[in-house]
């Protein structure tokens, strides 16, 4: 067994380091950018008197780094070759993601909005593996392109995590002679939708309320008549892009199907594993980055004459931390090496509680280092002066989000007891 990065990934790694050096850190530091990565960062990054969205110039800035990453042939590197990119691996995504994270805040990687100048595109696989040959090209082409954006329309306000209980419902109906579905109901936190030109709904074409059989996924275009944005939810991290939004009498055609009706459950779940191996591998880097700027500090203070990192009360917390991110490394690495190396449908069937493992814990992690982080730099580690306080606000979304920690423990505890995976019927 080797454990050692390969050669060629660390070799990226140097010419991804480099390219930050040369390209993103002068764009950072021009007309008065720093403003979105110091103190100032979540006002400057708000637009408070539209609603708290992202501010124009904030998200010009994001887009002008991956156009630049995008000429040098990073933005696209997890992409497909025949979309422009380069076959990344999960492996490589899951090293690059960590890499960058540990290098703290900056242009390169600020993950409060997904934003990086090596993109993680979840759409591209769902329309690749689900789509017809003119939804790829309108979205996949279209995606990177910037012509197309598509937002995520799965969670509704009254059953959060429980996507088999929506209410929202598709009948089919035809008109003008074009047979299609009118759509009613209501989602929440449906993330970039003042940007997205379409919304992948999920709703009940078919069955009952429990039923994981049953949800189809319709491509709703944004704006439409009968979609409406109903308030955009202020969140622990500003600014905001999560509405709760409506559908009255909303209309697409037939075509605006992704995937098989019916099926739309599975079309879901089919990036999460790829998604959340990349999130904890962001979160792991994020953690790090608190851990070692805190060892830095704890031996530049001193406090009574004395390195502060003397105390065994500093010691003993940031060794602890320390130690559960080598640990939680192997994993997540071993986790993504595993899931390169077998058929996207069988990740499911038997790691699933791999990358659950490592994402629920990941996200706990980082918040926990975080909030050591503030403890030992003190005052300074409070204020807005310092990272920790937007790390530790960003990344406790992702115990909610990209599903509950306790949604993964339950996953992690199926497959534990032989309800679900390898070890299924070992107990009957």
């Amino acid at each position: 067994m080797d454990f050692a990065i390969p050669a060629d990934l660390q070799a990226y790694l140097d010419e991804l380091d480099a390219f930050i050096e040369a390209e993103i850190k002068p764009l950072e530091q021009q007309d008065e950018n720093i403003r979105f990565f110091d103190h100032r960062r979540e006002d400057a990054r708000t637009d408070w008197e539209r609603e708290g969205l992202p501010d124009h110039d904030w998200e010009k800035l994001l887009q002008e780094a991956t156009k630049r990453a995008d000429k040098a042939g990073h933005w696209r590197f997890s992409a497909p070759a025949q979309y422009g990119g380069k076959d990344g691996s999960n492996l490589w995504m899951a090293v690059i993601r960590d890499h960058f994270a540990q290098r703290g805040l900056g242009l390169h990687n600020d993950l409060q909005n997904e934003h990086s100048i090596v993109g993680n595109f979840p759409f591209v696989a769902m329309f690749d593996t689900f789509g017809t040959e003119a939804q790829k090209q309108e979205f996949i082409t279209g995606g990177f392109e910037r012509t197309r954006r598509v937002a995520f329309g799965l969670t509704e306000a009254e059953h959060g995590s429980d996507a088999i209980h929506m209410e929202t419902r598709a009948v089919k109906e035809t008109r003008d002679g074009v047979p299609g579905y009118r759509i009613d109901g209501e989602k929440m936190w449906i993330t970039g939708m003042h940007v997205a030109t379409h919304c992948a709904v999920f709703a009940r074409t078919d069955g009952e309320a429990g039923d994981a059989r049953g949800i189809t996924c319709l491509l709703v275009p944004n704006p439409t008549d009968g979609l409406k944005i109903e308030e955009w939810m202020w969140t622990f991290n500003m600014p905001t892009d999560h509405p709760r939004l409506s559908l009255s009498n909303v209309w697409v055609p037939e075509s605006a199907m992704l995937g098989e009706e019916g099926k739309g459950l599975a079309l879901a779940q089919s990036f999460v594993h790829q998604n959340r191996i990349r999130q904890a591998a962001s979160s792991l880097g994020a953690a790090t980055y608190c851990v070692e700027e805190s060892v830095k500090y704890a031996r530049e203070r001193k406090p009574f004459g004395e390195e502060l990192a003397k105390n065994q009360a500093i010691q003993f917390p940031l060794v602890e931390l320390a130690t559960q991110c080598e640990m939680l490394r192997m994993l997540i690495y071993k986790t993504a090496w595993q899931m390169d190396n077998m058929p996207h449908k069988e990740i499911e069937r038997s790691i699933s509680d791999k990358v659950s493992m490592c994402n629920y814990w990941a996200n706990r992690l980082v918040c926990e280092a975080a909030d050591r982080a503030m403890q030992v730099h003190g005052g300074i580690g409070y204020s807005r002066h310092k990272p920790f306080e937007h790390i530790y606000r960003h990344h406790r979304r992702y115990r909610i989000t990209e599903g509950a920690e306790e949604i993964q423990m339950r996953k992690v505890a199926a497959y534990l007891f032989g309800y679900l995976g390898p070890k299924r019927g070992q107990f009957d």
